[in-house]
């Protein structure tokens, strides 16, 4: 059997991975791009490598929510390499046309890895067991057998997701500070709206998604994990004095996490 990602890459490449038909929707100021910047891109694409870009092995499509907010809702693209067995690392954008708004960050790691983690540190990382479950986390343009051996791999795993560009919110530059974002854990949570748009444009069926992986075993969610679902809620914000980063006494702004209750 292909390993893992050698399937993905090759059923991509025969699949077009269902990409290029989401535009974003968030205007970005500035002057359009000048034939003397567009000259330069093409001659970079041309002359310079991009390792880190050609490791992206996978795409998928899922929905994330602001910690402590569930209703502020929003469809993320994942561009995901594969840097082990145990860690994945992902780009998120808003769209998956080339002028799409680069989002965020999601970090995934393995059961076994979570649960080395601090209970302090846990509290960051969302499950992805009904993500994958109830098919809202979709691989467009994968056949029904690569589908199912990746999210085989992904249906046990955690995740930390931090947005940086709230494009939701109408912003039209990375406004703010990211806020650390989380996933659905059960059903009436998720916008149906916001599915069925998405199911509309990347032309996957979330139901039928569902029943193909109603045999793939998922774990029971390990303790520590959706600490939102606890009424824990972590985000950051700004403060006065040296932040976590701060190198000696040069810095006299930065940011903190705050934890507090959810109404």
């Amino acid at each position: 059997m292909k390993p893992l990602s050698l399937l993905i890459l090759t059923s991509l490449a025969l699949t077009g991975c269902g990409a290029n038909n989401t535009p974003p929707k968030t205007p970005v100021p500035g002057e359009k791009t000048s034939a003397q910047m567009r000259t330069l891109e093409t001659g970079a694409q041309i002359i310079q490598s991009r390792p880190p870009v050609d490791a992206i092995s996978a795409y998928l499509d899922g929905f994330h929510f602001y910690n402590g907010d569930k209703n502020g809702q929003m469809e993320a693209h994942h561009y995901v390499t594969v840097l082990n067995d145990e860690v994945m690392q992902a780009v998120i954008y808003d769209s998956n046309t080339k002028d799409a708004r680069l989002m965020g960050v999601e970090y995934i790691i393995s059961e076994r890895l979570f649960n080395t983690l601090p209970p302090e540190e846990k509290k960051l990382w969302h499950s992805h067991r009904y993500e994958v479950k109830s098919g809202s986390l979709a691989a467009p343009g994968l056949p029904a057998a690569a589908d199912k051996a990746l999210m085989s791999k992904i249906v046990n795993t955690y995740g930390k997701t931090w947005h940086i560009w709230h494009t939701d919110r109408d912003k039209t530059l990375p406004l703010g500070i990211p806020a650390l974002m989380m996933g659905f854990t059960g059903e009436g949570q998720l916008d149906p709206a916001l599915l069925a748009d998405r199911d509309r444009r990347l032309d996957v069926n979330t139901s039928a998604i569902k029943g193909e992986r109603e045999d793939l075993v998922a774990h029971p969610v390990a303790e520590g994990a959706d600490a939102w679902q606890r009424g824990e809620v972590i985000q950051l914000r700004r403060v006065h004095g040296s932040g976590e980063h701060a190198q000696g006494e040069t810095a006299h702004f930065g940011t903190s996490e705050q934890t507090r209750k959810a109404n």
